[in-house]
Formats: structure tokens, sequence, C-alpha cells
């Protein structure tokens, strides 16, 4: 095939399974298929699953994005798993680790794990992965990477072009998740900061939400771009102090995911702090999302909490936790940011 990637070529492709059927997981599964691999996708939900063996398509989490015929869908878990070689977990942070104890029973020492979702563990505020190793260390040392970067779901599905990283300290992990999955509009590169990677890709959502709320006070480019600056001067000082490097947050993990997430009409969360300037209660704004989850609204609570423990400044994040949780108007929110004690950059 003219578009092969030259690097598949010299292996086998590794047996696939993906751990979840939202649109970020639904999207992996349809751009590793189209790369040659033919990955099992769990879906909880019964029509879903029916409309993809039956339609090719996920209605409700990736409307309009064909799947292809190698991409089988199935809800059972043991056969999701079932010789797997590379198993990704796609699914909501919240309920991470309620699945991967129903999937401990069908994981093994030799699979690779790698973590596709973005968020923080509520009350351990626990990184994914560190959720992964937990579950699993009472069976076996698990051999554990992460995903992540910009992309929005639709875009990847799409077949656009993506850049992410794949971060382990398992370095023969992340080059054989490098190869098995880059191809012509796919593009990974590796990491050895794991933790760096997913404190930026968790703790970017924060910001997106506070880049909607200008969005929808219909404040300019001015505003849009201090708010990247300082939410990843933010972010930056809390990855540090969590065990991540600060050059990680530089990447496609840091600032990549942050300019994407705060600018496109895409974001999720961005949609939440529009909404949030417009009057509407989060309550609201989340039962009209049909299923969608904004991880950024849940993470805000764990990184002000984590900041605490850290002994960290994050004055944006606690700004956003008192919009959401305790009524703060945006617009005053704004103001007291602007108006804060006079510092050095």
């Amino acid at each position: 095939m003219e578009n092969e990637n030259p690097i598949r070529r010299q292996l086998n492709p590794p047996r696939l399974a993906v751990v979840g059927a939202g649109g970020w997981g639904t999207a992996l599964a349809i751009v590793l298929a189209r790369a040659g691999l033919q990955p099992r996708l769990w879906v909880m939900e019964d029509d879903i699953c029916r409309a993809i063996r039956e339609r090719r398509e996920n209605p409700r989490y990736l409307p309009g994005r064909p799947v292809p015929e190698e991409v089988e869908a199935t809800q059972d878990l043991a056969a999701c798993l079932a010789e797997a070689e590379i198993v990704i977990t796609a699914m909501p942070s919240h309920v991470c680790r309620a699945m991967l104890e129903r999937m401990a029973p069908w994981l093994r020492p030799e699979m690779l794990l790698v973590s596709a979702t973005k968020g923080l563990e509520d009350g351990s505020l626990a990184r994914m992965s560190q959720v992964i190793a937990h579950v699993l260390a009472p069976h076996f040392p698990a051999r554990i990477g992460v995903l992540s970067g910009p992309t929005f779901a639709p875009e990847v599905a799409r077949g656009d072009p993506t850049a992410l990283v794949v971060a382990s300290h398992d370095e023969e992990l992340a080059r054989r998740v490098q190869a098995a999955f880059s191809g012509p509009s796919f593009r990974l590169y590796t990491n050895a900061d794991p933790a760096g990677v997913e404190l930026g890709a968790s703790l970017k959502n924060v910001i997106a939400i506070a880049a909607g709320i200008c969005a929808g006070m219909g404040l300019g480019s001015n505003a849009l771009a201090a708010l990247i600056t300082r939410g990843l001067a933010e972010i930056s000082r809390l990855a540090q102090a969590a065990g991540g490097r600060r050059e990680t947050l530089a990447g496609l993990a840091g600032l990549g995911d942050l300019v994407l997430t705060c600018t496109g009409e895409l974001s999720r969360n961005r949609h939440v702090g529009v909404e949030l300037a417009k009057g509407r209660r989060l309550d609201q704004i989340l039962d009209g999302m049909h299923g969608m989850v904004a991880e950024g609204v849940k993470t805000t609570a764990a990184a002000r909490e984590l900041a605490r423990r850290h002994g960290i400044e994050m004055p944006i994040t606690e700004t956003m936790y008192r919009v959401l949780f305790d009524g703060l108007p945006p617009r005053q929110g704004l103001q007291e940011l602007m108006l804060r004690r006079l510092k050095a950059e």
C-alpha cells in the first residue's frame, strides 16, 4: 500500500483492545483500524454497540464518522481483552478504577496498558497511570504508558494530521506503541515523563473552561493570550511540584493541548465556560451535554486540592473553582484576577 507505515512493515501487527467507546475511544479505534490494525472495542451501551455493528457508526458520541469493518465492537469484556497485546483505556476518569477492577481478571503481566484518559481521580487525586498501577499491584507489576496530545476526536476520526505523545518509564513500551500506532495521519513521539504528560493533559481542561468564559463574555485575543500564558505557568508549577518535568509542558501534551482546548470550537470544557458566561447554571449545562463528559469540571476541584497539598499558587484554578462550585459570577472572578497583587512574571 502506498501510504503504509514503513515501520509497521517490519513488525507483526499487535492484537489490540480499546476499552471505552466514547468519542475518543471510538476515534482511536477508527484511526488504528485505518493504520492496518484490527482493534476490538468494548462498548458499554447496548444501542451503541448495535449501531457500530449494524450501521458502522457511533451515533451518540461520534456521529457521521464511519467505523471501519476492522473494528470489532463487543460488550463482552473478556472477549475484548482475550489475547490482546496492547490495551488502551479510554473511559472517563471517574469510572477508571471500577473498570480496571472489572478488567483485572483478564489482564496479564505481558500486556502493554496505555491510558488515554485525561483526568485526576476524585479523592485520591491520582493520575490514571497511578490508578492502573494501584489496582493491578496485587496481581502483577503493570507495564503502563499514557497517550496524550492536542486531539479532537472528530478530527482524528476524519483522518486529519494529528501528533501525540506516548509517555512511559518503560522505554520499550513507548517505542512499541509508537511503532504500532504511527501512520500517515497519526504521528506519535515518545516521552519518559508520564507525570508531566498526564498533569498537562488534565489541568489544561481547567484553563479551557476559563477560556470559554472569556469567549462567552466577548473578550478578544489579548485576554485569551494572557489566559493561556498564565494558565501554562500554573500548570507547569503544579506539574513540576508533583513530579513532572517543566519542559514536558512546553510540548504537545502541555502547550499543544492547552492551545487546542482553549481555542477550538469542539472543546467540551470551553463550551462549559461559554455557557457559564451566558448565566446558565452548571447543572443545566452538564445535563444538556447528553452524556458527553467535560473532565475539567471534576479536575478543577482535584487541581485545587492538589495545589494546596503542594503549596502551589494557582489563582486561575482557584477562581474557576469558585465560579463552578461557589456561585462566583464570572465577570467578578475576572476582575479579581486582574486586581491581584502586582508581581514579577
